[in-house]
C-alpha cells in the first residue's frame, strides 16, 4: 500500500533483496497513481487503486501511504484476514497495537490483533543501539539530539533543498514552502541552515516528532519509568539521520564493555576509531541496512554516563527494512 512512494519503493527493493517468500504480490496506491507499472523480480506489475476488496486473500499488507489512508484501509484489510504492518504514526501508541523493532522486542509481534506498527525512523535506530546496553547494564536515562535528513519530510523537501542549494548567494531569502512542516504558518530555507523544529509544537513545548521519540522508546523498551528527552533538528542532508545520544546506565561498565555490547548487537555496526577519524556519517550510511554507532565516550563526571553517535538510513532501517523484518519475524514465529 503506497507502492509508488519513496518508502513503498524501498519496501519493494527490500522484498527483492531479501528474497522474501511470496506466492502473490499486489501493488496498491491512490487513484492518481493507479495504472503505473512496477518491476519486481523480472516481472512487470500494474499498480492498482486501493479498495477494501483489494485485500481479499492477502496474508501480509505493508502500509506506507500516510496516516489517514492507514486509518481508512487497515481495518478493511484486517477484516479480510490480512495482518497489517503500518509505517505511519496512526496506530503506534494504540495499546492494542504492538510497536516493533525486531532486534529489540520481537516477542511483541505475537500480541497483534491484526495491526503491527512500525516506529518512527529516529526511534528505530536509537533503540537498536541502546537495547544491548539496557539488557546488560540497565538503562535509566536517555537525552537525544537528532540531526535529521530532509528525506524524512518527503520528496518535496528533497527538491526544495536541491533548488535552494543551487543559489548560495540568496540563501537567507530562498523560497521556502515545505519546512519545518508544510502546515506551519512560516517556512524557512533548509539549505545552509539547521531548523530546530520537526512537525508542529505541542502544548508542552516539545514537537510531535520529539514526543514520538519519547513515547515510542518507552513502549518498545517496556519501561514507562525510563527518563527520555529529545530535541529534533532538520539538517540539509538528503538521506540518513544522525543522533547524539547521552545515556545513564544502572551499572558502571567500562568503555570497552560498552563498545563490546554494541559491537555484538544484531543489526548494529560499531564504527569507532577516533584516532583514525573513523566514525559514522549519513553520507556513508545512505543505502545501507545497518545502524552505525561511534564516538562512544564515558562521561567525564558520571561513571554511569556515556555519549554515543548513531547514524542510519532513515528510509531503509528507519522505514522499509524494519517493516519487512517484522514480516519475516511473523513467518519465523509461525504467526502467518
Amino acid at each position: 500500500m503506497g507502492a509508488t512512494g519513496a518508502v513503498g519503493q524501498q519496501m519493494k527493493e527490500q522484498l527483492e533483496k531479501r528474497n522474501f517468500p511470496i506466492n502473490q504480490i499486489v501493488f496498491l496506491a491512490s487513484s492518481r497513481s493507479a495504472g503505473q507499472e512496477i518491476e519486481f523480480k523480472g516481472e512487470t506489475y500494474t499498480v492498482q487503486e486501493a479498495k477494501p476488496e483489494s485485500f481479499e486473500g492477502i496474508d501480509i499488507a505493508l502500509f506506507s501511504a500516510g496516516g489517514s489512508i492507514s486509518e481508512k484501509f487497515a481495518p478493511e484489510a484486517v477484516k479480510r484476514g490480512a495482518v497489517v504492518i503500518d509505517n505511519t504514526s496512526a496506530f503506534r501508541m494504540d495499546k492494542e497495537v504492538p510497536l516493533v523493532v525486531p532486534e529489540v522486542n520481537p516477542a511483541d509481534i505475537a500480541q497483534h490483533k491484526g495491526i503491527i506498527a512500525n516506529p518512527n525512523c529516529s526511534t528505530i535506530q536509537m533503540v537498536c543501539a541502546l537495547q544491548p546496553l539496557k539488557e546488560k547494564f540497565g538503562l535509566n536515562k536517555i537525552v537525544v539530539s537528532t540531526y535529521q535528513a530532509v528525506s524524512g519530510a518527503g520528496i518535496n523537501a528533497i527538491n526544495e533543498l536541491k533548488d535552494q542549494a543551487a543559489d548560495f548567494d540568496n540563501a537567507p531569502n530562498a523560497d521556502a514552502k515545505v519546512l519545518p512542516v508544510k502546515s506551519a504558518e512560516r517556512h524557512y530555507p533548509i539549505a545552509f541552515n539547521a531548523i530546530p523544529q520537526i512537525d508542529q509544537f505541542t502544548e508542552n513545548g516539545y514537537t510531535f516528532e520529539e514526543m514520538k521519540m519519547i513515547n515510542e522508546t518507552k513502549k518498545i523498551m517496556h519501561d514507562d519509568t525510563l527518563s527520555v528527552a529529545a530535541t529534533c533538528v532538520r539538517l540539509p542532508v538528503v538521506t540518513g539521520h544522525s543522533e547524539s545520544v547521552y545515556i545513564e546506565l544502572e551499572a558502571a561498565p567500562t568503555l570497552d564493555e560498552v563498545k563490546q555490547a554494541i559491537a555484538e548487537a544484531p543489526g548494529v555496526e560499531l564504527m569507532d576509531d577516533p584516532s583514525n577519524q573513523v566514525y559514522p556519517m549519513p553520507l556513508m550510511a545512505a543505502g545501507l541496512d545497518e545502524v552505525f554507532v561511534g564516538r562512544i565516550r564515558q562521561d567525564l563526571d558520571n561513571p554511569r554516563g556515556f555519549h554515543l553517535w548513531v547514524v542510519s538510513d532513515n528510509l531503509i532501517k528507519g522505514a522499509s527494512l524494519n517493516s519487512v523484518q517484522i514480516a519475516e519475524s511473523m513467518i519465523e514465529q509461525g504467526i502467518v
